[in-house]
């Protein structure tokens, strides 16, 4: 046996630990789990699991695996290569102060990153309530009665706003009034929403065009984008008397000093929430905030926190309402929102937090008497201004000076904002300070000028001078509730941070194997880019020659990417795996009305399909036809080729999951696209399982057109807490001309026309450095060996349960891909006991649940994925035998069917100390087999009634009274 004692020097210099770090099953291990499947070796599994028709051939083209230190090394040279100059350029991003307590505590905290959507809720309290400190936050700065846990972005939050306005509207028209002054970016994404949806946009000056239009909604700017703080409210009432709904994207900061939104009367308030606390990351992640009046709380998109209590009366919170909607309505889903963007949401309300509304006005006050003093001075000195009033934004009309004074700007190290030929912007965020001001006097008026910055600001306290109209400025109080006002010091916020974060199983606590939603290895060297300044803080739309190392970065990536896919194009821009659903989908639309076959708008989908496969369908104008699947969860072949010929002339495309959604590989799936061929159709492979095929298949070589890639599965990006995600699109060459660019910053190599589907053109470009990373330390040999160990882990659950649990569905030979599904419907039938309570009783043994009734109702889906050792599969699989065990003793009479540890889970401290008279132990209940005290894992409440929650529908944070 070789050790390194006696290695040759070039075999140690070879070795690459990370894949072992990654990889969670030793050598032995695998073995092991190998030979109780009767096997030899991984190639073998593959051989007998994947279909021959698909395999590689050959290696992946791809980079030796490099090192963790190497390739941190490398990206560094990368990031070097940007430039961070100071950003005076806003568009809705701005610099901001990171309070080092969130940084290290929340944002680069796996306590935070690792954990999942909260959809068990009882293991999710810490997270929940700081979503609900966030939707409090919304509520109270703008005004409105109700807020959702956050969007994706600012734009994509415009197009769902835009939405709600035309379900809500009783008018028959399709024309939607944009002002002017929105974002180009916002007006970018609106059009290619509007496109599909089949609606007009207009787009001018409200004031003087509104009474000209029917309209269904109308969109304003507050601020504007010129700087300009609007009469607001005699026109809102106007668009409302014409039975239209408004729409206000606003900027938070601005709320501070501003009347709000809901004061002024508007329907819908949305914008970011970016400058609360999260870097400009060259676009994202960032969660967009969206709110509304209650009477539309049925048709809001994405994801509502609500307080609901639990079994013993206590509030306890969960997500309300429509939160999985798309799940259940699929095509008829008022959007295919799958995601939020809940760490940057809480990063956000935690930034309210530790400030409280004291410590917010001065941080909007000081901005803005920047501002103000730069506008006196410039004012002073014969600049014209735009806007006569301002929050934080100048806009300065400089005539043909503009690209001189641009130029100097950029050669001091300002970057400004060109607006039309002769015009330049400039936005201060909270990171500018007084010098700052000087340097841009000396900028832009030379040396010279005589300018004295206290002297101005001397002056506009003696004059009372302000930017805000003194009808405008905000009189009503906000941030009041307790949350808000008890952790201002560092001490006691870092105790709240650790006392949520103690609330809530992540990955630091035990493997969530949850199916078809990968929770590996989120690793820290991976993880330490994201917040290096040259990637955090650096403005979307900045010069691109000072984002050569993003773009370089970016550009590897997508080689890699298109080189595991087996694509010939990569785009970057969607943020959220939904979202490139919709953008693949948009470039099978623009593809097919290239070729003067509009007319293509049928989409077939399988009956097993994710429920935002059918609702994405639906927002791309397509017509969905579902096919049926057969005894073995696979796509009924016959029904495809019927249903493919009788919509032939008007077939667009096929949406299949590969692996199918049911947990095994198919095997007419080269057969699958080639029908679909035949009759003009593209194929949409969802690559929500791409986790089973890296190095073993290309989806772009056996028959498939598009496909997204969920960066925060099967690439590594954690989840967040339930969002970011990054979906990225790869397609065909033929597809390529149809990629979504972006209005500001043209995307390279996409034509300039195509609108966008982000808000930023390269999505939430920080988190790419995550899976960049993963890919340079997995290297070809990695990342296949990642992909047969998520096969191997996941046939030797199936087979450690299988005499326990009947497995649904099973490919050749009796295999399963990366995940499996255990049908508890015999159990229920037998026992009364339900997929639920096996859910909440996992609880108890300190595990996540799988995933519950999807794809079918009844069931539990599981992934374990590749990262996780034998050690913990074993202690999943004796927990699952041991529930197993518990079932059979409510099924043979021992336990109650209404009075059982299952029923009766999770077990919380409460029940220990309420005065136990149950039919079984208190040891049974909280130290179930294999369950050791010392790491035990207490859920915080018990289990939560939803139908209450929805019934009594409470968004906002509880008095602190009703905890007690």
């Amino acid at each position: 046996m070789s050790t390194p004692h006696n290695l040759p020097l070039q075999a140690l210099e070879q070795r690459h630990d990370f894949i072992d770090r990654h990889i969670g099953p030793s050598d032995a291990d695998t073995q092991e789990m190998l030979s109780s499947l009767g096997l030899n070796s991984l190639e073998e599994l593959v051989n007998s699991t994947v279909p021959a028709s698909i395999r590689l051939q050959a290696p992946l083209a791809l980079a030796e695996p490099m090192t963790e230190s190497d390739a941190l090394n490398y990206l560094r040279s990368l990031a070097k290569q940007n430039q961070v100059n100071k950003s005076y350029i806003g568009m809705g991003y701005y610099d901001t102060i990171v309070p080092a307590v969130i940084l290290r505590n929340v944002l680069e905290n796996p306590g935070w990153y690792t954990a999942y959507t909260p959809y068990q809720p009882e293991i999710s309290q810490g997270r929940l309530e700081g979503l609900l400190n966030y939707q409090q936050m919304v509520m109270d700065l703008t005004g409105m009665e109700l807020a959702n846990a956050s969007l994706l972005d600012e734009a994509t939050a415009a197009a769902e706003a835009m939405a709600l306005c035309k379900r809500s509207s009783k008018l028959k028209t399709n024309k939607f009034f944009v002002a002017e002054d929105v974002f180009p970016q916002t007006l970018d994404v609106l059009k290619t929403r509007a496109e599909y949806f089949g609606f007009e946009l207009v787009i001018g000056n409200p004031y003087s065009d509104l009474a000209n239009h029917e309209v269904f909604g109308l969109l304003l700017q507050y601020p504007g984008g010129n700087g300009q703080i609007h009469d607001l409210e005699a026109l809102i009432k106007q668009a409302q008397s014409q039975k239209a709904l408004v729409c206000v994207a606003a900027d938070l900061m601005s709320l501070v000093l501003l009347k709000t939104p809901g004061e002024l009367g508007a329907d819908v308030v949305f914008g970011s929430s970016q400058r609360f606390g999260v870097p400009m990351g060259f676009g994202g992640p960032h969660a967009a905030f969206f709110a509304t009046k209650d009477a539309h709380k049925r048709t809001m998109p994405g994801r509502i926190i609500g307080v609901s209590i639990d079994s013993h009366q206590k509030p306890a919170l969960r997500m309300a309402m429509q939160t999985r909607e798309q799940h259940i309505r699929r095509e008829k889903a008022t959007s295919n929102i799958c995601t939020a963007q809940a760490l940057l949401a809480n990063m956000a309300g935690f930034y309210a937090v530790y400030h409280g509304a004291k410590g917010l006005r001065q941080i909007a006050g000081r901005i803005h008497r920047l501002t103000s003093i730069l506008a006196k001075g410039l004012q002073q000195k014969g600049i014209k201004l735009e806007n006569d009033t301002w929050f934080d934004t100048l806009t300065l009309v400089v005539g043909n000076e503009q690209s001189a004074l641009y130029q100097r700007a950029l050669d001091a190290g300002l970057n400004l904002r060109k607006v039309g030929s002769d015009k330049l912007g400039i936005s201060l965020d909270e990171r500018k300070g007084a010098a700052d001001v000087a340097e841009l006097f000396d900028v832009l008026l030379g040396t010279n000028h005589g300018l004295d910055v206290a002297s101005l600001d001397a002056d506009i306290v003696a004059q009372s001078f302000s930017g805000i109209p003194a009808s405008y400025q905000r009189s009503s109080d906000f941030l009041t509730h307790p949350t808000f006002n008890s952790y201002h010091s560092e001490t006691e916020m870092l105790r709240y941070l650790k006392r949520l974060e103690n609330k809530d199983l992540s990955l630091t606590h035990a493997m969530i194997p949850l199916g078809s939603c990968t929770m590996k290895l989120n690793a820290t060297s991976e993880m330490i880019p994201v917040t290096w300044p040259e990637f955090a803080d650096i403005h979307p739309f900045a010069p691109k020659e000072q984002t050569r190392g993003y773009q370089r970065m970016i550009d590897e990536l997508a080689a890699d990417l298109a080189e595991i896919t087996g694509y010939d194009a990569i785009s970057m821009q969607p943020n959220s795996g939904a979202q490139g659903e919709y953008a693949g989908l948009v470039a099978i639309r623009r593809y097919h009305a290239s070729l003067g076959q509009d007319n293509r708008d049928i989409c077939l989908i399988p009956s097993s399909a994710h429920g935002t496969n059918p609702a994405s369908a639906a927002m791309a104008n397509m017509k969905v036809v579902i096919v049926e699947c057969d005894d073995n969860g696979n796509v009924d072949i016959n029904d495809l080729r019927a249903k493919a010929e009788q919509h032939s002339a008007n077939l667009s495309c096929l949406m299949v999951t590969y692996p199918s959604t049911h947990g095994v590989f198919e095997e007419e799936i080269v057969e699958i696209c080639a029908i679909i061929h035949q009759h003009g159709g593209q194929v949409y492979m969802d690559g929500a399982n791409m986790n089973a095929q890296v190095g073993l298949s290309k989806p772009g070589k056996f028959g498939s057109d598009v496909s997204h890639l969920n960066l925060h599965k099967t690439f590594c990006i954690p989840h967040g807490g339930g969002g970011p995600g990054m979906g990225p699109i790869g397609v065909k060459s033929h597809l390529a001309p149809f990629l979504p660019s972006h209005a500001v910053n043209p995307v390279e190599g996409v034509p300039e026309g195509n609108s966008a589907v982000s808000a930023a053109p390269f999505g939430s470009a920080a988190i790419l450095p995550i899976s960049w990373v993963y890919i340079k330390m997995m290297g070809a040999q990695g990342l296949r060996e990642a992909t047969q160990m998520a096969i191997l882990n996941a046939n030797y659950i199936m087979n450690r349960l299988a005499p326990h649990y009947p497995v649904l569905y099973r490919g050749r030979n009796g295999r399963v891909a990366h995940e499996c599904i255990i049908d508890i419907r015999p159990l229920k039938a037998a026992s009364g006991i339900s997929e639920e309570d096996i859910a909440k009783r996992l609880m108890d043994y300190g595990f996540h649940a799988p995933t519950m009734s999807f794809p079918v109702a009844g069931t539990l889906m599981i992934e374990p994925t590749e990262s996780e050792s034998k050690a913990e599969l074993d202690r999943f699989c004796d927990a699952m035998i041991a529930i197993r065990e518990e079932i059979a003793q409510v099924q043979n009479g021992e336990l109650p069917a209404d009075n059982n540890p299952l029923v009766k889970a999770p077990h919380t401290l409460d029940d220990l100390t309420e005065g136990w008279q149950r039919p079984y132990s208190q040891q049974q209940a909280v130290f179930p087999k294999g369950v050791q005290p010392t790491s035990k894992y207490w859920p915080t409440v018990n289990r939560i009634d939803n139908v209450y929650g929805d019934r009594n529908l409470v968004c906002s944070c509880p008095s602190v009274d009703s905890y007690r």
